[in-house]
């Protein structure tokens, strides 16, 4: 054979090789630019981020799960609106993984956050995909990343998802376009009920829809679950007090604080504006796709006036519809709005 055509075989053996190996693997990039080849079709996944399983559900695509977290397990909602979740192996608690576990689920691609967790991953032979966001535009990054590993009509449905966050941003900020800066209202968001001076400032994810739903963040230059002193929020006297979502926790929580000689000076109190932060398959405040509905919830709860005409029962019922292929009642939507359990 002559060296003309043998190099000819080579590069159609070659072209030919890669068109097998594109047929049997895509590369994904993860939040840090990481390159990750994995299946094409993608059937098995662990999910070791507790967020994240909730972006999974979104996409319609829990009938892949081989492995979830603690939080998750624990989420009342998710239960409620994919009972199956209960059959999946429960493999980190967020912190540490249950790695011979991992393995013998034989997962095609695990998502997490954690770096620390990418690097156990990685050195046990599976596939770690990072993913992991502080902000809005993260939110639709990881939201994109995990479509694109699940398949299937996960990108649709991501895009699909993506146009109505920003619809919901848009129509809130032209309803509060004119109202003037002394007019948006101071606000403090605690982080959970257990626990009334662990707050989330300016400097987060929280910080940002406060800021599009007409608000200002009462600590501005505090970052996310940061432990303050009782005096600073007196000194702040928020407007508003939200606090995170704790289960049935939460109205406990708001009940010391009406009762509570310590807050009774702060104007939030004295005129009755403390609320429970609405909660679903996650908690709407953070690290949510909900924030779809936290955005338009905070706006309405920040400017009455301005969103008499937005049915938070309806808006919540049309995306647990949408997105979960769940009809949620009305009572169980108001349970969700207060922050509460579903009713059984």
């Amino acid at each position: 054979m002559t060296p003309k055509k043998t190099s000819l075989k080579l590069t159609a053996l070659f072209a030919a090789t890669l068109l097998a190996f594109s047929a049997q693997a895509k590369i994904i990039t993860d939040v840090d630019g990481n390159k990750i080849d994995i299946p094409d079709r993608v059937e098995r996944v662990a999910d070791l981020w507790h967020a994240n399983n909730q972006i999974v559900l979104l996409l319609g695509c829990t009938d892949k799960l081989v492995a979830t977290t603690t939080a998750i397990a624990a989420n009342p909602w998710f239960a409620e609106v994919y009972p199956n979740i209960k059959n999946v192996p429960v493999l980190t608690n967020g912190e540490t993984i249950q790695v011979e576990e991992l393995l013998s689920q034989k997962p095609e691609a695990v998502l997490l956050s954690k770096k620390s967790m990418l690097t156990e991953v990685n050195q046990a032979g599976l596939k770690g995909v990072r993913v992991s966001f502080q902000d809005f535009d993260g939110l639709k990054k990881t939201v994109r990343i995990t479509a694109e590993v699940l398949g299937d009509k996960a990108p649709a449905v991501a895009e699909s998802y993506i146009k109505e966050l920003e619809d919901n941003i848009q129509f809130v900020e032209s309803r509060i376009k004119d109202v003037k800066e002394a007019q948006r209202p101071t606000v403090l968001h605690i982080t959970k009920g257990t626990d009334l001076l662990m707050i989330d400032g300016g400097k987060s994810m929280i910080g940002e829809w406060i800021k599009m739903a007409g608000g200002k963040s009462v600590l501005p230059d505090e970052a996310n679950m940061v432990t303050v002193t009782m005096e600073s929020i007196v000194e702040a006297n928020p407007d508003v007090i939200i606090i995170g979502s704790s289960g049935n926790k939460t109205q406990a929580a708001i009940e010391k604080i009406k009762s509570d000689p310590s807050w009774q000076s702060i104007s939030a109190v004295k005129n009755n504006r403390v609320y429970a932060n609405p909660t679903g398959t996650f908690p709407w405040d953070r690290y949510s796709a909900e924030e779809a509905l936290q955005i338009l919830w905070a706006a309405q709860l920040f400017h009455p006036e301005k969103f008499q005409d937005v049915d938070m029962v309806e808006k919540t019922q049309a995306f647990y519809k949408k997105y979960y292929g769940y009809a949620l009642s009305k009572e169980n939507t108001e349970q969700i709005l207060k922050g509460l359990s579903p009713l059984k």
